[in-house]
């Protein structure tokens, strides 16, 4: 009971109105989206580099093979990395190819990057650190180890809060794994769980340079506002930063807003200029002109028929782009319009269910039964958590009912015998559509932490290809195959009786997890 007592300070933290953005959409397929480039980058690219994977062991058996194959860089974003011997073998596959750069001729060119989060990546004694140091140690040149703390957790409420309640103030909660120019999109931790028994989403995309550097500039950017990993277990700011939680927040704030704005700036302006000088280049009589006209018989990068958004939510620098995107993507999905929308964790944020239950769209929910959320089981108060959830889904679901909408919304819940569920995002299928044109893919839950609380990133994939929206297809299919209808009896199960302080706890819980 005190545990909770101690987040008094953080009960009730304000609530800004986000204004979305005004959007004129095209009449057209994939193109209606375009919008979006105004507020971030737009990366277009084949739909033949995009592939979606399908399961944990799929993701875990790619992150091996990428690794090995990397020469210039490896970059990876997550909440933690695990302590098992899954873990310690993707650790033996970084020391390896990481050797292998060190004996090839001349200095080594692989360099790899780590982001953790400094409370979930420091907990316990054996823990994420204690599983890189080695890797410090041994590539200190070519290693380099990240550990974001939050700037919400300082003073007196860092003393109090014991570990384990300390994450909830506030995560790294990024995931994106690249491999020179391949990159992962995931909402999946590096952890044993998430290689083999915990459903989750995966998109990759290969050979694609300007997403893999927007993404290392961005991983970079958070790298350079958060704490080093040194080689003996003690952390440190680099040289001349604001410390998170001893140095002045605000001036920390600032300092991280315009280092993260100044990624997403640049790679927006960039495609800009070259646009402008391809233009003046391929006048009559320029060089480009002929080099192009040269390169027309051989091998010539394919149009794109698929363009990527990447959305940045980080509340705590005052950078709310994912909060804006999806709130316009729900405001304007038109009548007929289809949205599957899922998540781990069902708590969504008031303005999403507002715009769910008052917009025209039909939505499709999809959420964790009780047995298949990621806290059943747990010990301590932890073990309530998929009762506050049941508790959620229940008030929204009688919202639902009460405002006669069970037609147009309907929740869905996913199960699966041995397994947890962790997946999260969402695709959009235009008015007579059977396919999608538009997912969100990455870390976001939808959920009041994703927005105001935690550092986050997913990206928008739009299609136009229809092998590509097929793919999409699939993959919503075959999570949505292990799921049943939630109707009133699916309350009335024993299984589903939420315990009086459970109801009285949750409304002043329920912004931390």
């Amino acid at each position: 009971r005190s545990s909770w007592l101690l987040l008094a300070p953080l009960l009730t933290p304000p609530v800004p109105v986000i204004t979305a953005p005004p959007c004129s959409l095209c009449p057209e397929g994939a193109h209606r989206f375009q919008w979006i480039r105004n507020l971030v980058p737009e990366f277009g690219i084949s739909s033949s580099h995009v592939k979606v994977l399908s399961s944990p062991v799929e993701f875990y058996e790619l992150l091996k093979v990428q690794i090995k194959a990397a020469k210039q860089r490896v970059v990876m974003a997550s909440l933690y990395l695990g302590t098992g011997l899954l873990e310690q073998e993707l650790v033996n596959c970084l020391e390896e190819t990481l050797e292998k750069s060190l004996q090839a001729k001349g200095s080594p060119d692989l360099r790899v990057s780590i982001l953790l989060d400094y409370t979930r990546g420091s907990r316990g004694r054996k823990n994420s650190r204690t599983m890189l140091i080695p890797l410090l140690q041994r590539f200190p040149e070519q290693v380099r180890v990240s550990l974001f703390h939050t700037p919400n957790l300082r003073g007196l409420l860092r003393l109090l809060i014991p570990e384990r309640f300390n994450e909830t103030i506030g995560l790294q909660h990024i995931k994106v794994y690249l491999f020179d120019n391949n990159v992962i999109l995931s909402g999946a931790n590096l952890s044993d769980l998430y290689f083999t028994n915990r459903q989750d989403r995966y998109i990759l995309l290969q050979d694609s340079p300007e997403v893999a550097d927007f993404f290392t500039e961005l991983v970079d950017a958070i790298g350079d506002v958060s704490l080093q990993l040194q080689q003996d277990d003690t952390v440190q700011m680099m040289e001349g930063m604001v410390h998170p939680y001893q140095g002045d927040k605000v001036a920390y704030c600032e300092i991280a807003n315009r280092r993260v704005m100044e990624v997403i700036n640049s790679a927006r302006t960039r495609p800009e200029l070259l646009h402008a000088k391809t233009f003046h280049s391929s006048q009559p009589g320029s060089s480009l002109s002929s080099q192009q006209g040269s390169q027309a018989s051989g091998s010539v990068k394919p149009e794109p028929d698929t363009w990527i958004y990447p959305l940045i939510q980080m509340k705590p620098f005052g950078i709310q782009i994912d909060e804006m995107v999806t709130e316009t993507l729900l405001t304007e999905a038109e009548r007929d319009a289809r949205i599957y929308l899922t998540t781990g964790y069902f708590n969504l944020t008031q303005a999403y269910m507002d715009l769910i239950l008052g917009t025209r769209a039909e939505y499709r929910i999809l959420l964790a039964s009780p047995e298949v959320n990621g806290f059943f089981g747990a010990k301590g108060v932890a073990g309530a958590i998929p009762a506050a959830y049941v508790y959620i889904e229940r008030q929204f679901y009688s919202e639902v009912c009460y405002l006669q909408q069970q037609e147009r919304v309907h929740l869905q819940e996913y199960s699966r015998t041995g397994w947890t569920f962790h997946a999260k995002g969402l695709w959009l299928y235009l008015a007579g559509s059977d396919l999608p044109c538009l997912t969100l893919i990455g870390s976001p839950n939808f959920g009041y932490r994703s927005v105001h609380r935690d550092l986050e990133a997913q990206v928008a994939i739009v299609t136009e290809n229809k092998a590509l929206q097929q793919q999409l297809h699939q993959e919503q299919e075959q999570l949505y195959l292990c799921s049943g209808v939630v109707s009133t009896s699916t309350f009335e199960q024993p299984n589903r009786y939420v315990k009086l302080w459970v109801k009285l706890v949750t409304p002043l819980i329920k912004n931390f997890f």
